[in-house]
């Protein structure tokens, strides 16, 4: 499959084919990166991904329901973590720093005392989203602090919040072919354009899903060693300082197969290799592979679950009600679109798709979720089984 936007290839298309007729076809991780993070042409340099405006809408933005869930997350994890002092709040891909805005003024308002303690950090490696969000964040208390990486952020007892993270690193493909996977790559077809092909290197059977030998001819697995990285880096983080971690995207909560691969412009599904540097890449999550690489560090699976069910659990209904009370009946059923909207199930919304992931540091009751697993406890799937829905 090859494609080319309308007017002609974009400037980071063109790069991307002068590279390949140097250096030959790229991985999809490579092409993932670059696509987003090119210094000069990547999406998250120059675009603005969220809102009415840009390629798509995440939660926060929906309603500042779902940002006041997470504060009230926060300061029962406080609470049942025995309300440690200085605390590092810290939320890694901020946005627009919508989430964070609603997370600060719930926990100010019901838990002043931590609020007073802790100190908050921004991990942003985008200078051009980092003064959105000073802008968004600009009344709040207290004094946020901005950080390109995790391990800037200084040691202490940790609450990080992610939404919409790992969807947004780069993951690798491979296609079942005569009993092997074969990388899969982006090369140029007859034309010069952009294409999909196969490449020489191989990822073992054995490092995929237990019934990869099986699987017929075309079959795409798709390994994610970044995003995994990112999460031992969290859980060890958690191990060693103590907290909790609460990660939310859209994913599946078994590994299983499929292309996921997706491209998002103007609030519209694209061809992937259609507009590079120009719409926004996304795949979905694997999320028993991510709580396995936290359990690889000695972490703890708090629990897991849709982010319908959690927000639910979190008392979203009783909260929307008393936002909607003595409000028009417009403003009313407003509320009631973006509850549907962001814990409801079917086309469009986010309550099955989007999961919910809780990690901590050590073992320890968190609610709204049952008993933690420990390292070499067997994981338990209890949201059902890999799809192929699309984002939101």
């Amino acid at each position: 499959m090859s494609a080319s936007p309308a007017d002609g290839p974009t400037r980071l298309a063109q790069k991307m084919a002068r590279l390949i007729r140097t250096s030959g076809p790229m991985t999809v991780a490579d092409f993932f990166a670059m696509c987003l993070a090119d210094p000069d042409d990547g999406y998250y340099r120059k675009k603005e991904p969220f809102g009415a405006a840009g390629d798509f809408v995440t939660a926060p933005e929906i309603t500042q329901l779902f940002g006041e869930m997470l504060g009230i997350f926060v300061v029962q994890a406080w609470h049942a973590q025995s309300e440690p002092r200085h605390v590092r709040l810290v939320e890694i891909g901020p946005g627009r720093g919508t989430l964070m805005q609603d997370v600060l003024r719930v926990v100010t308002r019901i838990a002043p005392s931590l609020a007073a303690s802790m100190t908050v950090h921004m991990v942003e490696m985008s200078p051009r989203l980092a003064d959105i969000q000073r802008q968004t964040l600009r009344d709040a208390t207290p004094a946020i602090t901005w950080h390109e990486t995790l391990a800037d952020v200084p040691g202490g007892h940790l609450f990080v919040l992610s939404n919409e993270l790992f969807d947004a690193l780069p993951f690798h493909q491979f296609v079942a072919e005569g009993g092997r996977f074969r990388e899969r790559v982006v090369a140029l077809d007859q034309d010069g354009r952009l294409c999909f092909a196969r490449g020489a290197g191989s990822i073992d059977p054995a490092m995929l899903p237990q019934d990869a030998a099986t699987q017929p001819d075309g079959t795409i697995a798709e390994v994610a060693p970044a995003r995994e990285a990112l999460m031992r880096e969290i859980a060890a983080r958690l191990r060693a300082d103590g907290g909790v971690c609460l990660t939310i995207d859209y994913g599946h909560t078994t590994a299983g197969f499929g292309d996921t691969l997706q491209a998002l412009r103007a609030h519209r599904f694209d061809d992937p290799l259609a507009a590079p540097g120009e719409a926004d890449l996304t795949s979905h999550v694997d999320f028993e592979a991510l709580a396995k690489a936290a359990l690889s560090e000695g972490a703890y699976i708090a629990g897991m679950a849709p982010q319908g069910d959690f927000l639910l659990a979190l008392g979203l209904l009783e909260r929307a009600g008393r936002l909607g009370a003595g409000k028009s009946l417009e403003e009313q059923a407003a509320i009631q679109s973006a509850v549907e909207r962001i814990a409801g199930s079917g086309e469009g919304r986010m309550g099955e798709l989007f999961k919910v992931l809780a990690v901590t540091g050590t073992p320890v009751d968190l609610p709204p979720f049952a008993r933690p697993q420990a390292a070499g406890a067997s994981f338990v799937d209890r949201t059902g089984r890999r799809g192929h829905h699309r984002r939101a």
